[in-house]
């Protein structure tokens, strides 16, 4: 275990995207992740999240309402969340009141993690919303504060639409899940520091300022009625093994969906580390490794001192009060194998 003071109190939670493997099913996939969640629950992880992607062959959790109420009634004590809803898919009385009836079902369990990219393409997002009202990035802020007001969480000295002020989430609540503010921009982190919420930070995303982003968020935080000071966790995507070899060879999947999401390829499921292992051969050695230290696919990758020394940095770096671990990989034993690891070394 640790002895580090700056990371013994940070507790380790978990995304997962329930992604697919090629020659696999969604009903694989979100099997897959119930297992996860299972072992993360039992190795005392604090939280599992999912995340809602749509249109992509590689991610199962286009619904996280439904699977979080799956992963809830499958679990025991882990709290189960959304790494994040994207708001400007759905109405906000939607969102509101699919997660007061999650806390209904699991009283102190439930996390509402929510997002302001789409997660989707713009026919897509259009589709869901069926309208194009509500999808730009200005009214992300007005239908934020119309799901608190719906959750009975509305922060002194905001107002809800008039619409929404009519309106409660359920009709008889004794509890409500727990916001929180995603994001991988200032904007977010300065929105969710003015409202008072926890803020969860994308680094796993590569953006390159999440020192930054943590800094504003701190700065800009105002006490609410659910948190009196700032509460960050930061994400970052982690493969653990036994050697550095084969944590970068199982990290190779994870490569190749960067390169296709970063250079507009063709979407595709997970590839094996085997096919993966063939398509980076087949790159161009000075343009991939270029690439790829711009835009890893995973960040750590390698043996779990290593891994977990690289993740106290990052608690040291960034101040996070929580840190949220994500791997992407065709096996699923593979991920169980990476909490595992990090749990038995943190």
């Amino acid at each position: 275990m640790s002895t580090d003071p700056q990371t013994t109190a940070v507790p380790l939670s978990v995304l997962d995207l329930s992604p697919v493997g090629t020659g696999r099913t969604s009903a694989q996939a979100l099997a897959d992740s119930t297992v996860l969640a299972q072992r993360a629950d039992a190795l005392g992880y604090r939280r599992f999240w999912v995340a809602e992607h749509h249109s992509m062959p590689a991610v199962a959790s286009t619904s996280p309402g439904v699977l979080l109420a799956h992963l809830a009634a499958s679990t025991e004590r882990i709290r189960v969340g959304s790494g994040g809803v994207m708001l400007p898919n759905h109405p906000p009385l939607v969102i509101a009141e699919q997660f007061a009836m999650l806390e209904a079902l699991h009283p102190g369990r439930v996390d509402l993690g929510i997002g302001r990219a789409p997660g989707a393409d713009p026919a897509t997002a259009a589709a869901l919303r069926r309208t194009v009202e509500g999808l730009g990035a200005e009214d992300f802020p007005a239908e934020l504060l119309d799901v608190l007001h719906l959750l009975g969480q509305l922060p002194a000295g905001k107002a809800p639409s008039a619409t929404a002020s009519r309106l409660a989430a359920t009709p008889a609540p004794t509890g409500t899940p727990q916001v929180w503010l995603l994001g991988s921009s200032t904007f977010s982190a300065q929105l969710a520091g003015e409202l008072g919420l926890p803020f969860s930070y994308a680094h796993h995303f590569g953006t390159g300022i999440t020192t930054q982003a943590a800094e504003v968020y701190r700065a800009s935080f105002r006490p609410s009625a659910v948190l009196d000071a700032p509460h960050l966790m930061v994400s970052a995507s982690v493969i653990v093994a036994e050697s550095d070899e084969r944590a970068a060879w199982l990290a190779g999947p994870s490569k190749v969906m960067a390169v296709r999401l970063r250079t507009g390829g063709a979407l595709a499921p997970i590839e094996t580390p085997e096919d993966a292992e063939h398509l980076l051969a087949s790159l161009d050695p000075d343009q991939a490794r270029d690439f790829f230290a711009r835009s890893p696919g995973t960040q750590v990758a390698t043996t779990v001192d290593p891994a977990v020394e690289a993740l106290r940095e990052l608690v040291r770096r960034t101040g996070a009060d929580e840190l949220l671990v994500t791997s992407t990989t065709h096996d699923v034993a593979d991920r169980v194998a990476t909490l595992e690891a990090l749990a038995t070394a943190w």
